[in-house]
């Protein structure tokens, strides 16, 4: 079984309209509606890999119960969600039919009260001791310290589970401190993390502070992965265009499916890397085109990286 956590959880709306254009009225021509929130995304994917997920985080009000109710059923998925008074966020995705390009929309999402904090981390700790893996991602709600996943980094850790954190910002800076097994950086938040535009050199600096390993997502240009067993960089065949929404969580699905089948970090790339152009071309963030993801999964091209950092 595998953990995700996701602290500020979502209900993701996704609006197809014909042209997106400023100050215009809109005739939206599809309206989609799904569990959301990075960790959902996840657990989502891996199910769908094959792979039994419990799912966590806070949850409230009526988007809370839209969210649970369309996680009922799901197969694979295994609801531990932990209430909270304040309503869940909603998340609007535009999508410009015409340009494929997409316009994100994010609520903070609730206030998470000190009460509801310590709840929430005694049932992470209950749930750890069955788990293979655990995933930390996304945004943290208002309330929750900044600190909070540096510290269920540690619990993981203390509880012989490994952990791969997906955050930004302070909360990353953190949480890389408290020795994470797998951090999923973005090239913006690498850069953010460390001061530096060349992805290598950050990777590297990132081990040093503290990660085990790092895998950069560079969008188009694929992944970089430092680890101690080596540096890699894996490319998809064909860059592909649609919805990026939701392409890195997917990574992390392919990441975290591979570690805990023991695959050798060339195949976790190559997953992680087919994953994500497939999810590309989905509808929404936490699907995949099945077809798509097993033409590129041969095709990928993964790399030893021996330039010094």
């Amino acid at each position: 079984m595998i953990l995700t956590v996701t602290l500020n959880t979502a209900l993701d709306i996704t609006y197809r309209v014909r042209g997106l254009r400023p100050h215009a009225s809109h005739r939206v021509s599809e309206v989609t509606e799904r569990p959301g929130g990075k960790g959902l995304n996840v657990a989502r994917v891996l199910a769908a890999l094959g792979h039994e997920v419990t799912v966590t985080g806070f949850t409230g009000g009526a988007t809370g119960r839209s969210v649970q109710e369309q996680l009922t059923g799901t197969p694979r998925v295994v609801d531990a969600l932990v209430p909270v008074g304040g309503p869940t966020r909603r998340t609007i995705a535009v999508v410009d039919e015409r340009t494929g390009d997409t316009t994100q929309l994010n609520e903070p999402g609730p206030t998470v009260t000190p009460a509801e904090w310590a709840a929430f981390q005694e049932v992470y700790e209950d749930l750890l001791p069955s788990m293979s893996a655990v995933a930390l991602c996304g945004s943290l709600p208002p309330g929750v310290p900044v600190g909070a996943y540096a510290g269920l980094v540690r619990t993981a850790k203390a509880a012989g589970v490994p952990v791969l954190l997906d955050t930004s910002g302070e909360p990353l800076r953190r949480g890389v401190a408290a020795r994470p097994d797998l951090i999923k950086p973005n090239a913006d938040e690498l850069a953010e993390l460390t001061g530096s535009h060349e992805p290598l050199r950050a990777t590297q600096d990132v081990r040093r502070r503290g990660a085990r390993a790092v895998v950069a997502s560079l969008g188009k240009a694929g992944l970089l992965a430092a680890a101690p067993e080596g540096r890699w960089r894996a490319v998809p065949p064909a860059a592909v265009h649609g919805n990026p929404t939701g392409a890195g969580d997917s990574v992390v699905a392919g990441l975290l499916s591979g570690l805990v089948e023991q695959l050798p970090w060339p195949d976790r790339l190559a997953r992680a890397v087919a994953l994500s152009s497939a999810t590309v071309l989905a509808q929404t963030a936490g699907e995949f085109d099945h077809t798509t993801y097993e033409d590129l999964l041969g095709r990928v091209t993964v790399s030893m990286e021996t330039s010094a950092a």
